[in-house]
């Protein structure tokens, strides 16, 4: 019992803060995410739709409103927002609308969800900056208020340790790293 209880007391008092972005394929957002120090956890999951509870099928399938996206649960004294966001934008394709890589659809467009003034204080700041850069003619990502995140089926989850063969693959076929190279480098 006293293990367990100082286990959870030690987990309790490790200040933790939540943002949630999309940038296609949720398997890749997760991997690329956990890479980072102060990152805690990276769930894949569903948002920004109009149907309640909605599974993978039916999400994939393009009628649902929702994008596939990511929650993540950070250590702000180990990494800020501003360092997710600036992170987000390296690991996605502002230029497209509808679609990241090889993945078309509504359900795969890029967004920042924020979940108080504050986040989208800095999402709208980060769109400015790369705005002002003038890196991109057009950029697409929705920053929009977050809505109800629904946990993606339990297969979906860290996809990319669990089956690294497979994900690699589907990484490398869809040609995401060898965009993000042409758009950042």
């Amino acid at each position: 019992m006293f293990g367990v209880g100082a286990a959870a007391h030690a987990q309790a008092s490790t200040p933790s803060a939540t943002a949630i972005f999309a940038s296609g394929c949720f398997w890749c957002t997760e991997s690329d995410f956990e890479k980072l120090q102060g990152v805690v956890k990276v769930e894949s999951g569903y948002t920004s739709g109009r149907v309640q509870n909605p599974t993978y099928e039916q999400v994939s399938a393009g009628a649902t409103g929702h994008t596939e996206a990511v929650r993540v649960v950070y250590d702000p004294s180990k990494v800020s927002y501003q360092q997710l966001l600036a992170h987000f934008w390296r690991n996605v394709d502002p230029t497209v609308k509808d679609r990241q890589f090889c993945d078309v659809g509504s359900q795969y467009r890029s967004g920042i969800y924020y979940l108080n003034e504050e986040q989208r204080q800095a999402a709208q700041a980060s769109l400015e900056t790369l705005q002002k850069s003038r890196r991109f003619e057009r950029i697409y990502t929705e920053i929009v208020p977050a809505s109800t995140f629904y946990l993606a089926e339990t297969y979906h989850q860290d996809y990319a340790k669990k089956n690294p063969i497979r994900y690699t693959y589907y990484r490398t076929s869809c040609g995401r790293d060898a965009r993000l190279k042409q758009l950042w480098d």
